[in-house]
């Protein structure tokens, strides 16, 4: 396992969550909910030298047959002009199926939502975008502890 914190971005159309890692790659901890438009890859890119992360893991949702539709195309984009933004720290595009229904899961069985704060509209689904980045960077650590190798698709300059 690489040593060093990662940062995961979900792109939505509205919002953007953001979870990071452990130095060690171990957890991922839900960071903030960035709003999508003007300033938002400013505000990535201050994230990432705030945690001094050594890569950027970006959700690619693929459909569940594996083809790329117009989301899983905007999300290559997103990436491709992070990557730009972010050189020399490395962007990768890692499958990101199901990760907001997980979210979504995992928080309505858990405290989180259970809290009038967190319970409906905006708040809600600024929690369920954190959470789904979080899901995002646990799912890619787990898998580069288990094969050894770093998940997904290098993105940009960094190919």
């Amino acid at each position: 396992m690489r040593h060093g914190v990662r940062i995961a971005v979900d792109p939505g159309g509205t919002r953007i969550g953001i979870a990071r890692s452990d130095p060690s790659g171990l957890l991922a901890t839900p960071v903030e909910t960035v709003r999508r438009g003007a300033g938002d890859l400013d505000r990535i890119a201050h994230l990432v030298a705030e945690h001094e992360a050594c890569e950027v893991v970006v959700g690619y949702p693929a459909s569940l047959s594996g083809e790329a539709g117009p989301a899983a195309r905007r999300s290559r984009s997103f990436a491709a002009a992070l990557a730009r933004r972010i050189a020399p720290v490395p962007v990768r595009l890692v499958d990101e199926r199901l990760t907001t229904v997980t979210a979504a899961d995992q928080l309505r069985q858990g405290a989180s939502m259970g809290a009038r704060g967190a319970r409906g509209g905006r708040a809600r689904r600024a929690v369920i975008d954190q959470a789904a980045a979080t899901v995002l960077l646990q799912s890619a650590l787990d898998t580069e502890r288990h094969t050894g190798r770093p998940p997904g698709e290098t993105i940009g300059e960094t190919a």
